[in-house]
């Protein structure tokens, strides 16, 4: 039997709606929001911009144990959500709903992870859980920094 969780979280951002979800739309961003420790790499994406269907390929450590991971990304729709799943990598089924919802006090950006690990609810009790709440608990104060200090987009010259 398939044991499922889920991992939910909300996040303000006072930015408008277009520059956040700009800023997911590009998947080797991820890199600055993922925690040292796992040693995360985008390896290939396979569109130049993400879209329904593209698929990324990740690589890192989980425990110390190398990881490839490939996502597909399921839907598309923006400025509101995307969702990435699972095709490979180290879960029975990781479905990762994204969603941005515009608000006085800037975008509600909420993180929904439905999950089977390997290894059931033991596993997930006594490792996993854990370590998704300190991943995202990184990723949480990570983002508030990478979108402080990203480039800012280029305004175009008018002659």
């Amino acid at each position: 039997m398939t044991s499922n969780f889920t991992l939910e979280r909300e996040q303000t951002i006072d930015l408008p709606m277009n520059e956040v979800f700009d800023f997911f739309s590009d998947p080797y961003n991820l890199e600055a929001l993922t925690p040292p420790w796992l040693r995360f790499r985008v390896l290939a994406c396979s569109t130049p911009t993400m879209r329904e269907g593209t698929t990324i390929d990740y690589q890192l450590r989980v425990r110390g144990v190398p990881i490839r991971w490939r996502s597909l990304i399921s839907s598309w729709a923006p400025p509101l959500e995307f969702v990435d799943e699972q095709v490979a990598g180290p879960y029975r089924s990781w479905v990762h709903r994204h969603s941005f919802i515009e608000t006085p006090d800037g975008v509600l950006m909420r993180d929904r992870v439905d999950y089977s690990p390997l290894g059931g609810a033991l596993v997930n009790r006594l490792f996993v859980r854990s370590d998704l709440r300190r991943i995202f608990d990184y990723r949480q104060k990570q983002l508030v920094i990478a979108l402080r200090t990203r480039p800012m987009p280029r305004k175009e010259k008018t002659a």
